[in-house]
């Protein structure tokens, strides 16, 4: 029989692992590397899109909403019209200050789109109006401002502090929590902030015929951080007039003289009345109610909900940087928190946890993986009435090599789990166990064939799976291609849905590999091939048998 002769890359690498020492190593290499990937890479609930844009704001005291338009809105909004990539600029007039918001194209490199714009300012600042105030470029940091963590602080039952030493409380907690490892942000929301508050008498205001304007200037000059330097002397040295520490106490604030009335100085505790307390003029705040599971002594099964009402609350957002795991990044607040919860309780307060964006994430990669192995066992259930038990387990394998080998990968390019790539595991499931399924079927089919009784388990192999390899290609790369052409989608949608063209056309591909060199060497190892003599060759060796036994 003429020698079969190799015509596809299907076909030399399954000649070339089919016998080697070293394809056993590279399959438990690639499942190892799958693992420490799935338990290595970042995960996070959303792709962080990466938006660029900025503000640049520019003052003149005493100017009209008129005159900024005129002298910095319109020169600056053409200016920056210049920058390349920038989609929309948005300019807004007010008494004293003009602004200008930018937004670049989604996709635009962050930092180069900052330096950019600040450039461009830097550029123009000649041609500014005389009196003009140094411009603030301010960029914005849209993914570094969602959370991933959320902590409401609150007041424990029959607690009596003021709003101040809670704030300071808190304040000093949120410092410990920003010098965490990757924690980006902290905020504070529904804070109510320490401030000296001037309960100013109207009455007694008209009787000393004294107006809110002396008032206020006389207050602000003596919390001037600024100081006031007057003419030269004939010495040559100046005369600072300045106050250090202006403001330490209430007291500070009681002796500020306002005015003087018939000779006799007019002093702010004789109009008005002055404390230190917290913003009142913040007349917003949130409330915190939440199921209350503190009570030992009842019933666990009990039906009966019971909720505590923790009145006002402060809310600590945290988040992270970009490309950082937000699992670790929330259980090392938490730990932080945990750690802090004994003194806080000291102090009258306890915190709960309200959004935990890492635990939603690590449980949608669980539940995934979960879902993976569940849809493995469904394929080899379907796979035995066709193939048989052992051609099923070759594919039954195959599938997780094919999806250790794509997280690899994808931990190889700075790429997160998240819930788009999750989607793009699970819509390319489908179509990386073809390859796998194809190969096996056709060695299933040679095995069975009459011709194939004269060759060698090995040959068959090669054979089975060199012919399916131009066909199986050409289907393979035709899929590839329809998911390519979704990386060039622009805009935000473009940014979200990037993982499923970085991740699908990637599984193909390994598919692909896996299907030409692991499968050939799985089908080797389980599937037996016995070699049957036919009827034609069996008969003569019946007939000698009995015409011998006739002859004794």
């Amino acid at each position: 029989m003429e020698k079969y002769k190799i015509r596809n890359i299907a076909g030399h690498l399954a000649k070339g692992f089919l016998n080697n020492p070293l394809t056993p190593i590279i399959a438990i290499a690639l499942l190892l590397l799958g693992y420490l990937s799935l338990e290595v890479m970042p995960r996070e609930e959303d792709p962080q899109i990466e938006v660029s844009g900025g503000s640049v704001i520019v003052a003149i005291p005493g100017a009209t909403p008129q005159e900024i338009a005129n002298v910095v809105i319109k020169p600056l909004e053409r200016r920056i019209r210049e920058i390349k990539g920038v989609e929309n600029v948005y300019g807004m007039a007010m008494n004293n200050v003009g602004m200008v918001n930018v937004q670049y194209y989604i996709g635009e490199d962050r930092e180069s789109s900052n330096l950019k714009l600040y450039d461009k300012v830097m550029q123009n600042m000649d041609q500014l109006p005389v009196g003009t105030m140094p411009p603030l470029v301010k960029p914005f940091d849209i993914d570094i401002d969602i959370p991933i963590l959320t902590v409401a602080f609150y007041r424990l039952p029959d607690t009596k502090f003021d709003n101040n030493r809670f704030y300071r409380s808190i304040r000093e907690i949120q410092q410990n929590i920003n010098a965490l490892d990757n924690v980006s942000k902290t905020t504070l929301k529904g804070v109510k902030r320490p401030q000296f508050n001037v309960l100013i008498d109207l009455h007694k205001l008209s009787a000393f015929n004294i107006s809110l304007g002396q008032v206020a200037t006389a207050v602000k000059s003596i919390s001037a951080n600024a100081p006031e330097i007057d003419n030269m002397t004939a010495t040559g040295k100046l005369i600072v007039f300045s106050v250090k520490n202006a403001i330490d106490d209430v007291d500070d604030l009681n002796e500020l003289i306002i005015a003087r009335y018939m000779g006799s100085p007019i002093y702010l505790k004789d109009i008005a009345t002055v404390d230190y307390s917290y913003d009142i003029q913040n007349h917003q705040s949130a409330e915190l109610t939440f199921r209350d599971d503190l009570h030992l002594g009842e019933d666990e099964n009990s039906s009966e909900v019971k909720f505590r009402d923790a009145g006002d609350q402060i809310t600590m957002t945290v988040s992270k940087l970009k490309g950082t795991n937000a699992v670790h990044i929330a259980e090392s607040v938490i730990a932080a928190l945990q750690q802090e919860k004994a003194a806080l309780n000291k102090q009258g307060m306890g915190f709960i946890i309200t959004r935990n964006y890492g635990d939603r994430a690590n449980e949608a990669v669980n539940e995934l993986v979960h879902h993976l192995l569940i849809t493995i066992f469904i394929i080899a259930l379907i796979l035995i009435p066709f193939l048989g038990w052992r051609e099923s387990m070759v594919v039954t394998i195959a599938v997780p090599m094919i999806l250790a080998a794509t997280l690899f990968i994808a931990l190889m390019t700075d790429q997160t789990i998240n819930r788009i790539t999750l989607f793009a595991f699970l819509l390319s499931l489908g179509l990386i166990v073809d390859d796998a399924i194809v190969v096996i079927e056709n060695i299933h089919r040679r095995l069975h064939l009459e011709s194939s009784q004269e060759q060698e388990f090995d040959e068959i192999i090669i054979q089975a799976t060199d012919e399916i390899g131009p066909a199986t290609n050409i289907a393979t790369i035709a899929i590839m291609l329809t998911m390519i052409p979704m990386a060039f989608v622009g805009g935000m949608m473009g940014q979200f849905m990037k993982p499923i063209p970085l991740n699908v056309p990637v599984a193909l591909a390994v598919s692909l590999f896996v299907a030409y060199v692991f499968a050939p060497y799985l089908a080797r190892k389980f599937i037996k091939f016995e070699k049957h003599t036919p009827p034609e060759k069996q008969r003569p060796e019946t007939e000698n048998s009995e015409a011998k036994a006739e002859g004794k």
